[in-house]
């Protein structure tokens, strides 16, 4: 019989293990449906359960290691609410010489008073910094549809016949672009690759043929171990990652002034004038305020209660919080918690810390606004 993959996750249906990747029933594998779902995604698609996979990152590594031997076109996903946190280091080690076009997800949690102009001249700089060099750069909102037409365009001026392949780090909304590609190129209207908030959803290589010589191909997404996805229950991911437009909340901060992100994070006002902190998160997230002097026992008394989340059993599995020191350069910046979100400031020679989970990334970048 010849080797089926699950349309969902990409990984090489098997009837001998339950418990492993790619699972299915020796009868229905028989049926050889090419829209097949092993169980994993039939329960996550349906029931939204996610079973944990024996897969690391290096085996994610290992699948996509043969895209630089080819002579391909590269798409790369980012999310835009979390761009320093979705760039790969070593991006060609996966892609060696061959071209990409950036896509810049989600620009639907953006607010929409950010000019698209001013976006794209803001992402360009920020990979100019990781020196990536990039064809063009499309801003897409994968789950309204929005930015589709144009990527396709963008595609075939640049494509020459060649595979394109879909790359980035997970929860930046690769799969889901995919099936906006999908509906576009088919008569399809409802989802067909696997999409969830949990990392490492896709397990393999998922082919779509674009004409009879080649094919648009999602891959694993690459995981990031700075991102707070990785280190919560799965049941508190929802409260973190924005599904629509965020609402800047505005704070009218002192120094010596605290804010509390949840028990997730943590802002210290140490020292400047009285100044607007503008705080770009996820709407569910709820910002306590308080004196920096008691910022310490507030915590240690209430993580996993009124600071919740992290639940305590997550809080444990997190390491310590780890604190770093800023002080501001003479323009408008963002300081970023990794998956989480970001503050927007532009007092000069304020000096601010942030506290957060030892592995959990903290960036500071000029600001979008």
């Amino acid at each position: 019989m010849d080797e089926i993959k699950c349309i969902g996750c990409g990984s090489l249906l098997q009837t001998e293990h339950e418990n492993a990747v790619g699972y299915v029933t020796k009868s229905a594998l028989e049926k050889q449906d090419p829209n097949l779902l092993c169980k994993r995604c039939f329960r996550l698609k349906h029931y939204n359960e996610i079973a944990d996979v024996d897969l690391t990152n290096d085996d994610f590594v290992k699948i996509l290691n043969g895209i630089a031997k080819e002579d391909a076109l590269i798409v790369k996903v980012v999310d835009l609410f979390d761009i320093s946190g979705s760039m790969i280091s070593g991006l060609s080690r996966f892609i060696g010489n061959n071209e990409v076009i950036l896509v810049a997800n989600k620009r639907d949690i953006l607010p929409k008073a950010v000019k698209e102009y001013n976006i794209i001249r803001w992402v360009r700089t920020i990979i100019n910094e990781y020196g990536l060099k990039v064809l063009d750069v499309v801003l897409t909102s994968s789950n309204k549809g929005h930015g589709i037409d144009e990527l396709l365009q963008v595609i075939e001026t640049h494509r020459k016949n060649r595979n394109v392949y879909v790359v980035g780090c997970t929860n930046v909304g690769k799969s889901t672009l995919i099936n906006a590609i999908i509906k576009r190129f088919t008569e399809e209207t409802k989802d067909v690759v696997t999409v969830s908030q949990y990392p490492g959803t896709t397990l393999g290589l998922i082919e779509i043929p674009i004409d009879d010589h080649a094919f648009i191909i999602d891959t694993p997404g690459i995981i990031n171990p700075h991102q707070y996805a990785h280190y919560l229950d799965k049941n508190n991911l929802a409260h973190i990652l924005p599904k629509k437009e965020i609402k800047p909340m505005i704070f009218q901060l002192e120094s010596k002034q605290t804010l509390f992100f949840d028990g997730l994070a943590r802002f210290d006002f140490l020292f400047g004038e009285k100044t607007s902190v503008v705080c770009f998160f996820n709407n569910e997230i709820h910002i306590h305020r308080t004196k920096l002097e008691n910022a310490f026992d507030l915590f240690n008394n209430h993580i996993g209660e009124l600071l919740n989340p992290p639940s305590q059993e997550e809080y444990a599995k997190m390491g310590e919080f780890r604190k770093h020191s800023f002080k501001l350069p003479d323009y408008k910046v963002d300081i970023v918690i990794s998956g989480l979100g970001y503050i927007t400031l532009d007092q000069m020679n304020m000096q601010i810390a942030i506290h957060a989970p030892i592995n959990v990334g903290v960036f500071i970048r000029r600001s979008l606004l």
